[in-house]
């Protein structure tokens, strides 16, 4: 898969520079997941918004990430990762420029549109440059990177828009919001010969033969890994969407209680990212590693539901659920590698990944009913479940590639 001969690895200085460039990138997009949920209050008394409302700009935006990113992948096995990324930073861009001169409910949907659209490359470009450009030794430690910095985008969104908004408007929040992007991409554009992973033409042979582009498809280990995002988004979902409120209802916390709890599982998370970029680059059974992380993550989880503890503990409770959940990252990388046939790199991660996008769409309907019937427990009982649903698929696609190895070897 990596594009460079054993005999001409890439130094650690080379493979640093292509991993803090992907990473920043990612920190990017995911900043832009919560480019308009921070400013829900603004935007509700500004253009009189219902709640449904609100929660479908969210969904427009994860409706077309995942549509978008399906496609990216064979967008980005086509011309290459770096043009790819170039142009979704770019996207973004304009689409806070777009929000922020929204007149209308229409033109907000619109920039959510196209924030959703630049979001969908991210994913397949950024682990194609990272399997092309990083030596396997250190891949571990660069899809460890590449999680945290996303987790750090998460967490500093909410801080930046609100910030700027209570100072100077939403409108300011996201002219500010369109130049981080711009930045990065100037940034990129800079270094971009680190970037470059060289794409061989396609042979005539292949280009005759579209048939050839999908046989990825027909790796059951593949749909396994997209199995597995949907269900961990699910719970990913539940945790951004409806966690605080659960926890206050279930224990009685202030809001900046239950904020701090969600800010416990993102730092966390983040730390558990670091962290598991250790594990995964000294164990070759990514597959355990993953589902030892995730049955203590779903066990944590319903001990929150349990209600058993006090108010304190429980925000314990949040950030060791994050922290499991974060271990389990970098092994769930490694194994879509090992799931991923050769030269299918964008492609497969663009098809799995848009599994995520699918569940971060459909989470938010699903645990905000649950919150409608005044259940807050069922909230951390289904991120628990899904959790702990999450550790078959992984299990799965590990056992699924072991046996697809050696087939692979006695054919070649």
């Amino acid at each position: 898969m990596p594009t460079f001969p054993d005999t001409a690895r890439p130094s650690l200085r080379a493979d640093a520079q292509v991993i803090g460039l992907v990473a920043l990138a990612h920190g990017v997009s995911h900043f832009f997941h919560l480019i308009l949920a921070p400013l829900f209050p603004w935007l509700k008394a500004d253009f009189g918004l219902s709640y449904a409302e609100l929660g479908l700009l969210m969904t427009v935006f994860f409706v077309v990430s995942g549509i978008g990113q399906a496609l990216a992948g064979f967008v980005v096995d086509r011309v290459g990762a770096r043009t790819v990324l170039f142009f979704g930073l770019g996207a973004l861009t304009c689409s806070a420029l777009l929000l922020a001169q929204a007149a209308n409910y229409t033109m907000l949907l619109a920039g959510s549109m196209l924030a959703g659209l630049g979001n969908s490359v991210f994913h397949p470009a950024d682990y194609t440059l990272l399997n092309k450009r990083v030596s396997p030794l250190r891949l571990g430690h660069a899809f460890s990177l590449h999680g945290v910095s996303g987790s750090l985008g998460w967490a500093a969104a909410a801080a930046f828009l609100t910030g700027i908004a209570g100072i100077g408007g939403w409108r300011s929040a996201l002219l500010a919001a369109a130049a981080i992007p711009a930045a990065v991409l100037l940034l990129l554009f800079v270094r971009r010969e680190a970037l470059h992973t060289r794409e061989a033409a396609p042979t005539a042979q292949h280009a005759s033969s579209g048939g050839d582009a999908l046989a990825f498809l027909r790796v059951p280990a593949v749909w396994m890994c997209f199995a597995f995002f949907l269900i961990t988004a699910m719970a990913l979902g539940g945790i951004q969407s409806f966690s605080s409120s659960g926890l206050r209802a279930l224990y009685q916390m202030s809001l900046p209680a239950a904020a701090t709890a969600y800010t416990a599982y993102m730092l966390a998370s983040a730390a558990g990212t670091f962290a598991g970029g250790f594990l995964a680059s000294r164990n070759v059974r990514h597959d355990r590693t993953v589902a030892l992380a995730l049955v203590a993550a779903a066990s944590f989880a319903l001990l929150v539901a349990a209600a058993v503890v006090a108010a304190p503990l429980a925000i314990g409770l949040m950030g060791a659920v994050g922290f499991c959940s974060g271990v389990a990252g970098p092994s769930r990388d490694l194994l879509i590698r090992g799931a991923a046939p050769k030269n299918a790199t964008g492609r497969v991660y663009g098809v799995v990944y848009s599994g995520f996008d699918i569940g971060l769409a459909l989470a938010p309907l699903l645990f905000g009913t649950l919150m409608d019937d005044s259940h807050p427990a069922w909230i951390f009982i289904g991120i628990g479940s899904f959790q702990a649903m999450a550790v078959l698929t992984a299990l799965g696609v590990g056992t699924n590639t072991a046996r697809r190895e050696p087939a692979l070897g006695a054919a070649s």
